[in-house]
């Protein structure tokens, strides 16, 4: 009986340690998965139609050959893109500027940070009736974008332009209600971003991001009747999740999308309608 009973407790002890054992490892593999972002063994990074899903294309060629799989996701809306970013549908995105983030950053409460520059694409005045700004006359409708930074931005453009003046010191944030002199007094549409290109038969001018235009075809370096200098502070910007930002693969991902093949192919294909902002 004695026996019986020392035999059963040992194999109980032995089935108690092997399970141990088994828990210890499992945790230690689930461990070694999550560790990083190449856990599942790519990057997926987000970005807009247009120029940013064109350049991407060109990342994704280059980090295969350097064994840095990326998976793009496309989207045609800006307000969803750093949603995504922060629910973890995405590792990154590559589509906004930083004033941008930091607006909806401030509006969201999204803990999401810049980790290097890349492209930055001039904000042009574009129209269908006028050829040149001299042309438009009193009362003329100017669209912008309804975003705080974009609208922020055009206004900024309108004022550069000679068409406004805005309060002194106003920063990169202005809003209708900071214009001091509108002698001509233009009336302010506030659209939709990506609505202003299919809205300029019912605007005589309208400020528009070059993603857009180069959706419907035009090209803001020729089509354009006033366009930002090229030291514009408005440089595009790979986001991160705060946590991830010293991410070995996120560094790989910036230098690869920085690297000169990249940005011999920006120069090539859009003659100045993108510029490199590295």
């Amino acid at each position: 009986m004695k026996k019986w009973v020392l035999s059963s407790l040992f194999i109980l002890l032995i089935a108690a340690l092997a399970a141990c054992g088994g828990s210890k490892n499992e945790s230690e593999d689930k461990g070694d998965k999550a560790e990083g972002l190449l856990s599942d063994g790519k990057l997926t990074v987000g970005v807009t139609a247009g120029e940013h899903e064109e350049i991407m294309e060109q990342v994704k060629e280059l980090a295969a050959k350097q064994d840095l799989e990326i998976e793009i996701k496309t989207f045609s809306d800006y307000l969803i893109v750093n949603e995504a970013l922060s629910q973890g549908d995405l590792d990154l995105n590559v589509f906004q500027h930083e004033p941008y983030l930091n607006e909806q950053k401030k509006d969201r409460n999204y803990d999401i940070v810049p980790v290097g520059n890349t492209i930055t694409s001039p904000m042009g005045i574009y129209s269908n009736k006028v050829k040149d700004l001299s042309d438009l006359k009193k009362g003329a409708k100017l669209g912008l974008p309804n975003d705080p930074s974009n609208g922020g931005r055009a206004l900024l453009l309108f004022e550069k332009a000679g068409l406004i003046k805005l309060k002194e010191d106003v920063g990169v944030a202005p809003t209708v209600k900071d214009i001091v002199e509108n002698k001509n007094d233009y009336k302010f549409v506030e659209l939709e971003a990506a609505q202003i290109t299919h809205q300029l038969d019912d605007l005589d001018a309208a400020a528009i991001n070059s993603n857009y235009v180069i959706d419907s075809g035009l090209v803001p370096t020729e089509d354009s009747i006033f366009i930002e200098e090229k030291d514009s502070p408005w440089v595009n910007v790979v986001a991160a999740r705060a946590e991830n930002k010293d991410d070995e693969a996120i560094k790989k991902f910036v230098d690869i999308y920085q690297a000169d093949e990249i940005k011999k192919f920006i120069e090539d294909k859009y003659e100045g309608s993108v510029i490199p902002g590295w």
